[in-house]
């Protein structure tokens, strides 16, 4: 009787964390288009994932986060979206530049 009581004491306290969690999706990848409404992302196994943005949606850049910037096509991102009906709904966008590589150099010639 005793251990069922404490393994009951301790589900109940261990549960509530997982449950306020929510229902967000989050979505991993790398912009491949955006506009005003809609922003498509392709995720790490090729899928491409589109979702729908509004005033609501919040942009943070992660190199810059006081900077009122939105993400460009090839910009890495994290997206954390709800699902209204059958459309995911960008609530916020986590996002970085993607790295640009310099153009090498041509070597100098030696005289």
């Amino acid at each position: 009787m005793r251990l069922r009581l404490i393994v009951i004491v301790t589900w109940l306290v261990i549960s509530p964390p997982s449950f306020a969690h929510g229902a967000d999706q989050h979505v991993l990848g790398t912009i491949m288009a955006i506009d005003a409404t809609h922003v498509e992302v392709k995720t790490s196994k090729g899928q491409s994932v589109n979702l729908r943005v509004n005033k609501k949606t919040l942009y943070k850049d992660q190199r810059n986060p006081k900077d009122a910037n939105v993400p460009e096509v090839g910009d890495r991102v994290v997206i954390k979206a709800t699902k209204e009906g059958k459309v995911l709904v960008a609530t916020e966008i986590h996002f970085s530049a993607a790295k640009h590589v310099p153009a090498p150099t041509p070597p100098m010639p030696v005289n």
